[in-house]
């Protein structure tokens, strides 16, 4: 079986996040064949395309490094019914400039995390309608809103529901799938 190197961008800068706190659990009980890293989104200023020509060292350390991967995860908590302003940044960083996109042709997978019922079903979506515009095939099923994540999680940070804790088992098997068969060979990172 084919490995691949995942990159997990996190839409929350809190501490405290359940995004984050998912993010670590996802790394823990990823099938062998996914090494899923966080690639950290907090030291990138502003996106500015005056900057362009000559771009901040954190936008060229954060474009070379997801360079680095064959896939991307994102976590997204729901801002407003849509993804917070942190992560739309990174991903319009990770955009430019115009024609150099480090997310173009990267398999991706989405999962919503929020404290809501919904579970983040408007981020997730709008976050999907951008990863299509950006050539990115991003997993349809299953689709991931995980509600009422207050409950989730012990106090250490560690994923304790245990249905919670089998669908994303499941959803990681699939994106792992998903992996294999949207990863062509000459876009493969990790395998090279």
């Amino acid at each position: 079986m084919k490995n691949f190197r995942i990159a997990v961008v996190v839409g929350s800068l809190r501490v405290e996040s359940f995004n984050r706190k998912m993010a670590n659990s996802l790394i823990k009980i990823a099938p062998r064949n996914l090494r899923l890293e966080i690639v950290e989104i907090n030291q990138l200023s502003l996106y500015n395309e005056d900057l362009d020509a000559s771009p901040p060292v954190s936008w060229v350390e954060f474009r070379n490094r997801l360079r680095e991967f064959d896939g991307i995860l994102f976590l997204t908590p729901e801002y407003n019914r849509s993804v917070p302003g942190v992560l739309k940044n990174a991903i319009d960083i990770g955009s430019r400039p115009y024609g150099k996109s480090v997310w173009a042709a990267k398999a991706a997978g989405v999962i919503s995390v929020s404290i809501g019922s919904l579970g983040g079903f408007g981020a997730n979506h709008h976050l999907r309608q951008t990863l299509s515009y950006l050539d990115m095939p991003t997993m349809a099923q299953p689709e991931a809103y995980i509600a009422n994540a207050a409950t989730l999680f012990s106090d250490m940070g560690i994923l304790v529901d245990e249905k919670s804790r089998e669908y994303m088992e499941t959803f990681l098997h699939e994106f792992s799938h998903w992996m294999i068969t949207n990863t062509p060979e000459k876009n493969m990172a990790s395998n090279r």
